[in-house]
């Protein structure tokens, strides 16, 4: 299944310091071993100016990476949301609108216990919400909202200088967006480098 780029231009455009789509910020700093050197965890518009367009670039490189090349569509089973499950964790995470610091720090050492470059890196989750205009037959948009999409955009960076966290170089849109809509049975999967699996292992879903 594609990935429609109009679908991510959408969400894109909601994800700046004047439209912003974005209630809540949490992350945590990795040392090169996969453990965890500190977290953080705020209300995304507490952030400063300079903070809120800092973080939305980093956000906005998933969805507005080259589509179906360093984005990839991924279909989730019954089996990827098993009891105990990453999917179930990422799930409960979307559901508490990232306030649960339990849940955040499962899931930071579920990826370190997975992931381990040799260099320190940060871990960001984003939480967002966009009223989904409905579409009138001609396909223009009407004023009333048609659903509401919550969504969680997770990056791994490498960090570099004083906990600065650097271009992302993998991360995931979940659940995915397409035809204007909810699709959660799917996960958007971004790597910078093209061909390599990243988030895809760590997460264990297949295209």
């Amino acid at each position: 299944m594609h990935i429609d780029r109009e679908d991510m231009l959408e969400l894109t455009r909601r994800m700046t310091v004047s439209r912003n789509c974005f209630s809540r910020i949490a992350g945590a700093y990795m040392d090169e071993e996969g453990f965890i050197d500190g977290t953080f965890n705020t209300h995304f518009l507490k952030l400063s100016g300079s903070e809120k367009e800092k973080n939305l670039n980093i956000a906005k490189t998933v969805p507005y990476s080259n589509t179906n090349v360093n984005l990839r569509n991924y279909r989730l089973d019954q089996g990827a949301r098993k009891p105990g499950s990453i999917m179930q964790l990422l799930e409960a995470l979307r559901q508490c609108e990232l306030k649960n610091d339990a849940l955040l720090y499962s899931l930071y050492d579920y990826i370190g216990e997975r992931y381990q470059p040799g260099y320190p890196y940060a871990v960001y989750l984003f939480f967002g919400s966009y009223d989904v205009p409905t579409k009138g037959k001609d396909k223009e948009n009407q004023w009333e909202s048609e659903e509401v999409y919550q969504f969680l955009i997770g990056t791994i960076s490498p960090v570099t200088g004083d906990y600065e966290a650097g271009k992302p170089e993998a991360g995931f849109l979940y659940p995915a967006f397409a035809n204007h809509s909810t699709d959660i049975d799917g996960i958007n999967i971004y790597q910078a480098e093209e061909g390599a699996q990243l988030f895809a292992k760590i997460l264990g879903v297949q295209a």
